[in-house]
């Protein structure tokens, strides 16, 4: 009797207590989704590429093995269009990801399914957020608002070196930013391609803060002789907010902090930021997910581009500078509109 009156008493007080609201739970899904993201991206290659390791020196070396040779045989693919999967790209979970900011993108002008594209994307800031969320999931209808267009987005290379994380990154139309694999799908993919370039690199992620809007551009200029040699359109792309969903401690330069983190830059490919964001448990506990910030990918107006197999220096720089001036004029006609006052400037170093 008496342990039927204590789970009585239990059950009661379990009903008394009050149950999540569903917006309550809407917040949880966004927020495991944006943490299943960043998992995904900071731990899944090199957790992957461990458990092989350790797989191989136990009963079931087999798995590491048949994986090995696996990559052997694939090894070529995320050069040449990687493998796309439609379904994952339509993941329920990308559009709790969305809504976490949220992500929002815009579109100015029509892209026509007859021509390639490279969308210049800016700026880096630590994560490309806005470049991931808009060119990689189909929650912000890039799809509906560019028929016909299929996009892509390039990282660095030696992500498709790490196993399992490779499959990933391709099963959502990543490749490698190599002239390579840009070039076939500009060149050997039909028409109707949009591959998107987070220009800036890891050099831009290091100026990387709030309030501040400054690209490494200036020398950046491959992206247009690659886009002359396949007659590939330029677009230009800004994610308003996008430096603000993390806090980064910012050295000087001519510092030794900033010295080791160039030097480090320059042998890995990418940049070691120190920053943070909030914790799992509050807004006010630090951590390394995002805040939720909202940020907005405005798609501008593209730079026709004709096809110059080998396009001279005058030539190369004739096109970037236009490509300069459709961005600087994109950033001046949305600034005010997505959270920027009208005297900030947009600063290419």
């Amino acid at each position: 009797t008496g342990s039927r009156a204590s789970i009585q008493a239990a059950l009661r007080t379990l009903l008394a207590a009050p149950w999540p609201s569903q917006r309550d739970i809407h917040s949880w899904l966004q927020l495991l989704s944006v943490l299943q993201w960043v998992l995904s991206f900071l731990l899944l290659g090199i957790v992957s590429l461990l458990l092989l390791i350790y797989l191989a020196f136990t009963s079931f070396w087999p798995i590491s093995a048949l994986y090995l040779a696996w990559i052997i045989f694939d090894w070529d693919t995320p050069e040449k269009g990687g493998r796309r999967l439609p379904c994952l790209r339509r993941w329920t979970v990308w559009r709790h990801f969305r809504d976490y900011f949220p992500v929002k993108l815009v579109k100015t002008h029509d892209l026509s399914p007859s021509h390639n594209y490279i969308i210049g994307s800016h700026p880096h800031g630590i994560l490309c957020v806005g470049a991931f969320c808009n060119f990689i999931t189909g929650s912000t209808g890039f799809g509906e608002m560019f028929p016909g267009i299929r996009p892509f987005l390039t990282t660095l290379a030696g992500n498709f070196r790490l196993p399992v994380f490779r499959e990933y990154l391709m099963s959502g139309g990543l490749c490698p930013v190599t002239r390579r694999a840009i070039g076939y799908l500009l060149s050997k993919n039909g028409t109707g391609n949009a591959v998107a370039i987070v220009i800036g690199g890891a050099a831009e992620s290091l100026s990387c803060r709030p309030g501040v809007t400054t690209l490494t551009l200036k020398n950046r200029k491959g992206f247009v002789r690659l886009a002359l040699q396949h007659g590939a359109h330029l677009v230009p792309s800004f994610s308003f907010g996008e430096n603000d969903l993390f806090r980064q401690v910012v050295f000087e330069e001519g510092s030794w902090m900033r010295s080791i983190q160039q030097r480090f830059q320059k042998m890995m490919g990418f940049a070691p930021c120190v920053f943070y964001g909030r914790g799992l448990t509050s807004i006010q506990s630090r951590g390394f997910l995002p805040y939720a910030k909202p940020i907005t990918t405005v798609v501008g107006e593209p730079v026709t581009v004709p096809r110059i197999e080998d396009p001279s220096s005058e030539v190369v720089d004739m096109y970037h500078e236009m490509y300069v001036r459709s961005l600087l004029k994109l950033f001046n006609e949305n600034k005010t509109k997505y959270g920027l006052s009208e005297t900030d400037e947009l600063h290419i170093l």
